[in-house]
């Protein structure tokens, strides 16, 4: 998990200073002080922040500017904040209540990370149920590292795969399909700029990428 550097601690505190303790903008610095024990209620925060664009309100043009400099963390990982906690308001609030963080030691509640894995897991066409389930219990119930759990989810997939031939298959496909359509555009501009050939020949080709995007897509 990435930790603030006491520069920016000094920073957030020295902010903190000034403002009314009881402010939602007090509440949010000091959530990333604890940044590492309390990801979720600074998750909570920021997203309240981006969703009202209250940055705005404190001097900030963008919430970029407003994370970076205030709070001291990237955009990235603030990113990676705002979707993790939404994606658990939204599909796994349970694990937002204070029973659940009271009845696990501090060692075991989950990371961020962690949580955007299952986030994107959950919207994996190639994940079963229990797939999701197992997944769940080794990041709310065992504590589960984030890279054990990516790497555990990356052995999943490609057994995955490898009973589905079908889904193996598509995604050589893809990939042939993919790297078509970029050596196609390469070759469009350089016609284009040097004017190596006709216009409705361009035209020609033009739309025969774009017949292979429809492809790919279908």
């Amino acid at each position: 998990m990435e930790e603030i550097k006491s520069k920016s601690l000094k920073n957030i505190e020295a902010k903190m200073e000034n403002l009314d303790i009881n402010s939602l903008r007090y509440h949010i610095l000091e959530s990333a002080k604890n940044f590492k024990c309390s990801w979720i209620e600074l998750g909570r925060s920021l997203y309240s922040v981006y969703k009202d664009k209250m940055h705005k309100e404190w001097g900030y043009v963008s919430f970029d500017i407003y994370v970076s400099r205030e709070i001291g963390i990237r955009k990235q990982t603030a990113m990676k904040l705002l979707k993790s906690y939404y994606f658990l308001e939204k599909e796994e609030p349970q694990y937002l209540k204070n029973e659940y963080a009271a009845s696990v030691q501090p060692a075991y509640l989950p990371s961020y990370e962690a949580v955007n894995i299952l986030r994107q897991a959950k919207n994996n066409k190639g994940l079963d149920v229990d797939d999701y389930t197992n997944l769940k219990k080794e990041i709310f119930e065992k504590g589960t590292d984030a890279q054990e759990i990516k790497k555990n989810l990356g052995v999943i997939i490609r057994q995955r795969q490898e009973l589905d031939p079908e889904a193996a298959e598509e995604k050589k496909r893809q990939v042939v399909l993919k790297r078509l359509l970029g050596q196609l555009r390469l070759l469009k501009q350089e016609v284009t700029v040097l004017k190596l050939l006709s216009v409705p020949l361009i035209k020609d080709l033009d739309n025969l990428i774009k017949n292979i995007e429809q492809e790919a897509k279908g």
